[in-house]
């Protein structure tokens, strides 16, 4: 049993399964998922949905379920997409502040200048294809669509990953240029979410709240303790902290964290992301996905591993909560999303590597070649996790909405032609 669990984390497979699951059910019975997706767990002032919203959402007997008419109704889907997904972002924040603060980090350097070229050829290429096709299907085309500009920017690292050490070998250095593009891709993401996609209309003082709560748990639990053991090698306050305290003070935080983001317009599954920069971390990153960071006992790393397991059942519920689109569904979304990907991410990458690594004189990793940068494209014009979410905020429920997330979901294509074009190609595997 732990072997078949160990499997399924491991390849991210719970958020297959979740999202097989909520297509099956919402093609057979759109009015029973729809009902779960939109059930109201918790009528209050503070936290969830507004009321006309969900009302709305839930059609004909809201007034029924929820008769004191609450300001806020806290429902599954905004369990799922707006409080559990914020871990799944800050572990994507937590490579991401590694990559970037630490010394060793992935993103620093002159090594890291062709793979973040190419990202911006990443997001730039899908964005360019996806509004460019949507003006010539016409205005009332592209006005409906336009909003969704971001969703074919995204990569799912995981997924990537997995399809990289496939076609690549682990050993090989496209992978690790397929990583760094990944989570500078991620990275870029974070930052469309908060900038492009707020929740609601923007309140400074709530974002401030929050960054004030990020800055007191810092310099109360992580800054002073280490100021107070300053020529002391026993370093006996950091020490208490550890022990006595733990994560505890980063939770409590963080959970103020949260709520301000909610409160602020900023969408609330970005809320964790301050209290990442907070936790004390060790002094170097082993790189993405690296084994060898299991092994590392700062609390950073050590949250990470807590969360790691519980991260993957979220990714389930997160597309049990999101995948549920009929197919009927498909529409100019649909093929702006996946032409974007399948089209614009190669595309894009392939020229603004290929212009960075020659032109610019950067070059690539020793091994790599230069038509490998194609086959990474196609790698990376897998959207589907983070895809999926920007469809979500990015459109109110309804066709175009549904539309887009099938396109989200569909991008699992890009894996198939990946392998036709590594084949065509011709790929030397490295294993180590």
């Amino acid at each position: 049993m732990y072997r078949v669990w160990n499997f399924l984390t491991d390849y991210s497979l719970l958020l297959i399964i979740g999202a097989v699951t909520a297509l099956i059910w919402a093609n057979t019975d759109p009015s029973g998922y729809h009902h779960f997706v939109e059930m109201p767990l918790w009528g209050n002032e503070y936290i969830g949905v507004h009321y006309d919203h969900w009302a709305q959402a839930w059609g004909e007997g809201a007034a029924a379920i929820l008769p004191d008419h609450p300001h806020r109704v806290l429902t599954l889907h905004y369990l799922v997409n707006d409080m559990l997904m914020a871990f799944f972002f800050a572990i994507a924040g937590k490579e991401v502040w590694e990559a970037v603060a630490l010394e060793s980090g992935s993103l620093r350097g002159k090594k890291s200048l062709t793979p973040l070229i190419a990202t911006s050829g990443g997001m730039f290429g899908p964005i360019a294809v996806y509004l460019g096709l949507a003006a010539i299907m016409g205005s009332e085309t592209y006005d409906a669509v336009a909003n969704g500009w971001a969703i074919p920017t995204a990569t799912d690292i995981a997924f990537s990953y997995l399809v990289g050490r496939m076609i690549f070998g682990a050993g090989h250095p496209a992978v690790r240029f397929l990583l760094l593009l990944a989570i500078a891709d991620d990275a870029a993401g974070l930052i469309i979410l908060a900038i492009f996609y707020p929740s609601g209309d923007l309140a400074p003082v709530w974002l401030l709240f929050s960054f004030g709560s990020a800055a007191a748990v810092y310099l109360l639990a992580n800054w002073l303790p280490r100021r107070l053991d300053r020529g002391n090698q026993a370093r006996p306050n950091s020490t208490w902290m550890r022990e006595k305290l733990g994560f505890w003070p980063y939770a409590v935080a963080g959970a103020a964290c949260w709520f301000g983001f909610a409160q602020s317009g900023i969408h609330p599954a970005l809320g964790l992301l301050p209290i990442v920069a907070t936790i004390p971390h060790a002094d170097r990153a082993f790189g993405i996905f690296a084994a060898a960071e299991e092994h590392l006992t700062d609390l950073l790393n050590h949250i990470e591993h807590i969360l790691k397991h519980p991260v993957e059942v979220i990714l389930l519920f997160f597309g049990l909560m999101n995948a549920g689109v009929e197919f009927s569904s498909m529409g100019d979304a649909t093929w702006l999303v996946l032409a974007g990907l399948l089209i614009g991410k190669p595309v894009g990458i392939l020229f603004m590597g290929w212009l960075a690594a020659h032109p610019m004189g950067l070059g690539l990793p020793q091994g790599m070649r230069t038509v490998d940068l194609l086959i990474i494209g196609c790698i990376a014009a897998i959207g589907f996790t983070v895809s999926l979410f920007i469809a979500t905020v990015a459109f109110d429920a309804g066709p175009v909405r549904d539309a887009a997330k099938m396109g989200a979901l569909f991008s699992f294509a890009a894996a198939a032609v990946s392998f036709v074009v590594a084949a065509v190609i011709g790929v030397e595997k490295q294993e180590s």
